[in-house]
């Protein structure tokens, strides 16, 4: 059950933790349902809801950046360690640590 005024929408989070994602929003963000979703908090500690796309949708996505002799598992394995480096200069950390 939701309930909505002049500041948003209220739901419910059950027991579980579980809560409904009213359907002007799931409309407004594309999420399908079923389907996924990730919560990420922006930096100014507001939590955002992000669709996630569904594998399929993803498809052809690595082709499309630029020809390369690479293979896809190259390439995820090149991305997964600039995705690492990434996080690891945004947390003061080092290859070493």
């Amino acid at each position: 059950m939701s309930e909505t005024d002049e500041e948003g929408t209220t739901v419910t989070v059950t027991s579980k933790g579980q809560a409904t994602i009213p359907k002007e929003f799931r409309d407004k963000l594309h999420i399908d349902t079923p389907g996924r979703v990730r919560f990420v908090e922006n930096e100014q500690g507001e939590v955002v809801i992000r669709p996630v796309e569904r594998p399929s949708e993803l498809r052809g996505a690595l082709a499309s950046e630029g020809d390369s002799d690479q293979s896809a598992t190259e390439l995820l394995r090149d991305q997964r360690e600039r995705d690492e480096r990434t996080t690891n200069d945004r947390h003061g950390l080092s290859e070493q640590e």
